[in-house]
């Protein structure tokens, strides 16, 4: 991906939704995205040309346009329909989006639609999401990478974030993935663990 004085930034042309450009390139704001916010945390943390994608919660998709940026191709999931409806607009700017209206806790109704992919980034707000992650873990080429962005609160108000964390971390491996960091995403977005792992065969 491209830094820039500390600055991360996507190659799409224009700006999508309101945000800042320099030399032409898109800056990508860690705040507004826990995509970007990982990026920063993690220097390892990558997106290669020719990455194909399963993008769990893509709301109205800001941060899939920067994903998209780099992807080869991006299959946008999203079960709202309002949101639904700015993400169209999105992927009629960039060909390589592939917006889906659907459930990803049910992975089967959009299984025709997808290829197999090398990263699955989830960003799914619901006390199940380490289970919605390896309901969709069959799309995942052999070895190919999970980045979880774990809402805590989502999942228990009370419970310590470490302690929620680990149990999440507990359902992953037992369903398949091996579990390769967990990192807070403070201070760009408070209560998100990032779980980064990779399918397991």
């Amino acid at each position: 991906m491209i830094w820039r004085d500390g600055t991360l930034l996507s190659p799409g042309e224009g700006s999508v939704y309101g945000e800042r450009t320099r030399g032409g390139l898109r800056v990508w704001d860690p705040r507004r995205s826990k995509f970007a916010a990982l990026a920063h945390l993690d220097p390892g943390f990558d997106l290669p040309p020719g990455t194909r994608v399963l993008y769990l919660g893509a709301a109205n998709g800001t941060t899939v346009s920067h994903v998209a940026d780099y992807a080869e191709v991006v299959y946008a999931v999203e079960f709202a329909p309002r949101p639904m409806q700015d993400l169209l607009a999105v992927a009629r700017r960039r060909k390589n989006i592939i917006p889906i209206l659907a459930d990803a806790g049910r992975p089967g109704r959009y299984a025709p639609l997808l290829e197999p992919v090398d990263l699955l980034f989830q960003d799914v707000a619901q006390p199940n999401q380490a289970a919605i992650a390896v309901r969709n873990r069959p799309f995942l080429v052999p070895g190919g990478r999970l980045a979880l962005m774990l809402k805590v609160r989502s999942i228990d108000q009370r419970r310590p974030q470490d302690e929620v964390g680990q149990e999440a971390v507990g359902v992953l491996e037992e369903g398949g993935y091996a579990v390769d960091s967990v990192r807070s995403l403070s201070p760009y977005h408070r209560d998100h663990l990032a779980i980064q792992g990779r399918r397991v065969d």
